[in-house]
This record gives C-alpha cells, sequence and structure tokens, in this order.
C-alpha cells in the first residue's frame, strides 16, 4: 500500500455567500417599520497551512475533492447569516502550489505559512443595506456569491540541508542511518528505497538535516528508474553528496563512471549547477574496495573534488563527513541574505482606470463587457425580481457601462455580454433605459413611508382629489 505521495492534483471549492433578505419589520401598531433584512454570511476559505507534523499528501492522493462550507442566508430583524466556516488543509513544509498550466502560485516552506487556495464568496446585502433616501422600501436583497473552486497542484519537495545521491545499492540509506537517527529500510537488492529518507544530524553547534534519495540511474532525468520522481527532493539541498560504491560487483561499472553518469542526469534535470559537491568513497571496509578509493581518490581530487573514504558497516571516516557537511550548510546559511521586514506596496488605481472594457466580438456578434465589478454584480442580482434587475441597470449607468457601450458603436437592440465567455449573462442592449430612478422614478419608493404631512396639506389634497372627481363625473355623466 502507497504510504508516500509528493504529487497530487486537488480539487478545491470554497463556500458560498449566504443570499441576502428582503424583509419588511412589522410589528403591533408598526405594520410597516421598513425594511429589515440581513445580509448573507461569507463562505468559507480553503487554507493551505503547513504543518511540520505531516510529511506527505497522501491524505490528497485518496481524497482529492475538498470543500469549505457555505454561509448562511440573512433573515429579518437584521439577522446576519451565519459566515462558512475555514476548512484548513495542512501540508508538508517545502509543498509548491501550481496551477493547471505549471505557473507556481505558492511556495510553502516554514511551520504556519499559509496560502487560501480558494476564496469564499461576499454574502449577498439584505433590502436594509440597501436601503437609502430615495430607496427607502427595496424589495430585493443581492444574492451570495459562489466560492471560488479550482484545480491545483501540489508538489512536496523536501525541505533539507544535504542531499545523498547515487547509484542503486550505492549504500546512501546506510551511510543516512549512522549519521542520524532515521531508520531507513536496507537490504542487498537495488531499489530498496522507494521514498527520499530524512535525517538530523548534529556536528559540533552546527545542527542539519540529510535526505537520501532513490537510486540514480542512466535516463533518470527522462523518466528511467525512480528518479525523475524525486529528483526535486534534492532541489533546496545547500550541498549534493555523491555516494560511490568502491565494492560493486557489476563488472561495467566503476566509481569514476558512475560519478559522470549522476552529473549527466543531474545537468539533465537542470538548477543544481551551482551546488557544492561532494564526493563519498563508501565501502572501504571490503579490501577491494580500500584498493579501489586509494586508486581513484587523486583523479576525483584533481577534477575539484572534496573526497571522504567511509565505511557505514565499520564507522569509520563519518566524523570528518559530518563535520565537513556542517561546515558548508553553516556557509550556506550564512551566505543567505537576511529577510527584510514585509513592505506593503501600494498601487492605487490609475485615474483614467474605469475598472471594465468593453470590445467588441466579430465573431459572435455581440459587445463583451468584462471587469470584476459589472461581473460580480451580476452574481449577485436575481434576475426573477424587476426591482432587483433595476437595481443593476442603476449601477452599470453609474459606473460608466452604457456610456462606454455608446462609444464603442452600440446601437439599440445589440447584444451585450456580461462575463466570461462560457458564462456570461446577454441581453439585448435598449440605451433609453438609462439604468436608473430618473426613467423609473419611484423604484424601491413606499409612499407609505414616507414622512407624515402637515394637516392642512392633507385637507387640500383631499379637496384637490374631490374636485378632480367631481370634474370626471360631469364629462362622462349619460344626462
Amino acid at each position: 500500500m502507497t504510504t508516500f505521495v509528493d504529487r497530487v492534483e486537488l480539487h478545491v471549492a470554497a463556500g458560498n455567500g449566504g443570499h441576502g433578505c428582503a424583509s419588511v419589520h412589522r410589528e403591533k401598531f408598526k405594520p410597516l417599520g421598513g425594511p429589515d433584512g440581513g445580509n448573507g454570511g461569507r463562505g468559507g476559505d480553503v487554507i493551505l497551512v503547513v504543518d511540520q507534523s505531516v510529511t506527505t499528501l497522501l491524505d490528497y492522493h485518496h481524497s482529492p475533492h475538498r470543500k469549505a462550507t457555505n454561509g448562511q442566508p440573512g433573515a429579518g430583524d437584521n439577522r446576519t447569516g451565519k459566515e462558512g466556516q475555514d476548512l484548513i488543509l495542512p501540508v508538508p513544509d517545502g509543498t509548491v502550489v501550481l496551477d493547471k498550466d505549471g505557473n507556481v502560485l505558492a511556495d510553502l516552506v516554514g511551520q504556519g505559512t499559509t496560502f487560501i487556495a480558494g476564496q469564499g464568496g461576499r454574502g449577498g446585502l439584505g433590502n436594509a443595506a440597501l436601503a437609502s433616501a430615495r430607496r427607502k422600501a427595496p424589495g430585493f436583497a443581492l444574492l451570495g456569491e459562489p466560492g471560488e473552486a479550482r484545480d491545483v497542484i501540489m508538489e512536496l519537495k523536501t525541505v533539507a540541508d544535504v542531499a545523498l545521491v547515487g547509484y542503486p545499492s550505492a549504500g546512501k540509506s546506510s551511510l543516512i542511518s549512522v549519521l542520524s537517527a532515521a531508520k531507513p529500510k536496507i537490504a542487498d537488492y537495488p531499489f530498496t528505497t522507494l521514498v527520499p529518507n530524512l535525517g538530523v544530524v548534529t556536528a559540533g553547534s552546527t545542527v542539519y538535516t540529510i535526505a537520501d534519495v532513490p537510486g540514480l540511474i542512466p535516463g533518470a532525468s527522462q523518466g528511467k528508474g525512480l528518479g525523475l520522481e524525486f529528483l526535486r527532493h534534492v532541489e533546496r539541498c545547500s550541498v549534493l553528496v555523491h555516494v560511490l560504491d568502491t565494492a560493486t560487483l557489476e563488472s561495467d561499472r566503476d566509481p569514476v563512471s558512475d560519478l559522470d553518469v549522476i552529473e549527466a542526469e543531474l545537468k539533465q534535470y537542470g538548477g543544481l549547477d551551482d551546488r557544492p559537491r561532494i564526493v563519498v568513497l563508501n565501502k572501504i571496509d571490503i579490501p577491494d574496495g580500500q584498493d579501489l578509493a586509494d586508486m581513484i581518490r587523486g583523479d576525483l581530487e584533481q577534477r575539484g573534488y572534496q573526497v571522504f573514504e567511509v565505511s557505514a558497516v565499520a564507522r569509520t571516516g563519518l566524523k570528518e563527513l559530518s563535520f565537513a557537511l556542517a561546515k558548508i550548510v553553516a556557509e550556506a546559511r550564512a551566505a543567505k541574505p537576511v529577510e527584510e521586514a514585509t513592505r506593503i506596496v501600494i498601487r492605487p488605481k490609475a485615474v483614467d482606470d474605469a475598472g471594465f472594457t468593453v470590445t467588441y466580438d466579430e465573431a459572435a456578434e455581440v459587445y463583451r463587457v468584462r471587469g470584476e465589478k459589472p461581473e460580480r454584480w451580476i452574481r449577485q442580482t436575481d434576475f426573477n425580481n424587476d426591482e432587483a434587475v433595476g437595481y443593476l441597470a442603476d449601477r452599470l449607468s453609474r459606473l460608466g457601462v452604457e456610456d462606454q457601450l455608446m462609444k464603442a458603436g452600440a446601437r439599440a437592440g445589440d447584444a451585450v455580454a456580461i462575463g466570461p465567455e462560457e458564462n456570461a449573462v446577454v441581453f439585448d442592449w435598449e440605451p433609453t433605459m438609462m439604468a436608473g430612478a430618473e426613467m423609473l422614478g419611484r423604484r424601491g419608493e413606499d409612499h407609505r413611508l414616507e414622512a407624515p404631512r402637515p394637516a392642512a396639506q392633507r385637507r387640500r389634497d383631499r379637496e384637490a382629489e374631490r374636485d378632480e372627481a367631481q370634474q370626471e363625473f360631469d364629462e362622462f355623466k349619460p344626462f
């Protein structure tokens, strides 16, 4: 059964926002107390959080679909709906989040680092929040926005200071087991190590981590063996350690050619040329191994490598190796730039930025309106409510959409689409609608909520209504 997974595709869906409520306050002796519909609650986010206790992406391999809870709708008496609960997903340290096209969205390194993979939808406003001096009794509310849904790729890149690379059965697992407290599986057959193993090494005052990467073979960078799947785990390392087998039983192999093959594969993979290298000649406890190490040591040192002769079984040469690695790791840490305090960058909107664009799609013969605000307003509108549609028209007019349509050459009856092409709202444009309270005058108003008129004014109004009725009767009476 699979126990280690370092690459998964995750399907996340944030919670939808709750709908706003359209309600009128009623109580004894006060049947029309004004709008009191509450706002809908915000939908929950899907958040990835680095947790040091998590070491694999196995949970998301078995359950790749994750969804946060929805916000609750608002209610009367100005009651706001309950917010949706955020969904917290723990991920290993070193997880890289990418989109479907391979673009990096986040590199999660360090305990507690977070990334919002799915943004929860906003809750819709209730009619109490939509009331104004001109719109005193809105008979509608805004819908909650749908939560963000998308697919992301998560890749785990081990956060280690030292990476052990080499052929299968070169002794990497044995070496990490004696340098640290790690207990990897050790056997006398190739590809015993199927997953990266991590160990912690203490050398003097320096503490560093060491990773044992599954064995590489010729063609690993093209997918042969297990190397391609796990080469990503050496990308974060400060130093690469070539573990060479000086007692190999294969007649067509020798430590120098093994080194050349592994270096060629690392070069093909790319991005590792700047990492310092150390060569470890392992298995010198075997007589033939010691003889071969003595023969090739000078050649390797001429190439510029720092060479160590060790035996994981006899535990010889380990102290010198661990302190040499500690020195390189300490130098690499000191060379890293000091992290500056987070700066807040303010990018004000340009004065000529309308917040939307209007373009003409000749193939579909439609004018397309794209922008954050128009598209959000479309999602919030209940198109079964004429008053809500009129409110949308008001907002689009104030934003300047109608003026831009006229400048783009749109005429009465032309098709206009707002939103992405695959999910746009299309309507026939009527420039005379003016989208406003100017045309429909009393939209959202209720004369029963007006301030009481003075007694003299009410008397004059009644007399005027009586005179008008008498005049109509006199004009249409049959005799």
